[in-house]
């Protein structure tokens, strides 16, 4: 009985100790699926029934080129608030990045889908950008849950800012499209509401001014590549 109650103890050290890599292991399992094209929608698409008009060859490529930026937007979006999520102090905190993440999740899905129907492709560069959102994220969440709150509402700002700029940009007839960029903006300033109800700090000025210049190279690379 001894023996028994010793191993016992004995496992559950093991599997603590082993806690860390098996976050490790699920959190890298996630980022190949995010860069992958894995995703599933928790929520039907709103593009669903849209009408789905005539698009010249040059509307098209303009509506495929926008939402590649949108689906890099979300891909990015995962590697964020994963790594905010592993590293926030709060369990509710990282309670509400974890649903946020899910609800980026459709996005990532919804804009996927989108991508297909219009012919084109994800960004090539995915990896990259999964990687460098997820350095960000790591480093914000590092600063204390206050800056890393704060950092969500100045994406969302900033994101929501883009999607606006989208909605005037895509072709009119585009329906799909438009659909699903709208949806995404509501989400997206709901997050940042959140974040800042859970008590988020300013995010510096010159901190601001680096994360716009950093939207600004890929937006301009994911339209294309």
């Amino acid at each position: 009985m001894m023996f028994s109650h010793i191993a016992f103890d004995n496992i559950m050290s093991a599997y603590r100790s082993n806690s860390s890599l098996d976050d490790l292991i699920a959190g890298f399992d996630k980022a190949l699926r995010v860069v992958g094209g894995v995703a599933a929608s928790s929520r039907p698409n709103p593009g669903a029934h849209a009408t789905d008009c005539e698009l010249s060859d040059d509307e098209r490529r303009h509506s495929a080129g926008l939402m590649r930026v949108n689906h890099v937007g979300e891909v990015c979006a995962q590697a964020l608030y994963d790594s905010q999520a592993r590293f926030g102090k709060s369990p509710a905190i990282r309670k509400q990045f974890e649903q946020s993440a899910r609800e980026e999740e459709d996005h990532l899905a919804w804009t996927a889908e989108r991508l297909s129907e219009l012919g084109s492709q994800p960004s090539l560069l995915n990896p990259l950008w999964y990687a460098g959102s997820y350095v960000l994220g790591s480093i914000a969440a590092k600063l204390g849950d206050p800056h890393s709150l704060g950092f969500v509402v100045e994406t969302e700002r900033q994101v929501e800012a883009h999607l606006n700029r989208h909605l005037e940009d895509l072709p009119p007839q585009d329906a799909k499209s438009r659909a699903i960029v709208e949806q995404m903006r509501v989400d997206e300033i709901a997050h940042g509401a959140k974040a800042a109800a859970l008590g988020a700090a300013e995010t510096p000025l010159l901190v601001r001014m680096l994360m716009t210049a950093m939207s600004k190279v890929m937006t301009t690379t994911a339209y294309r590549i």
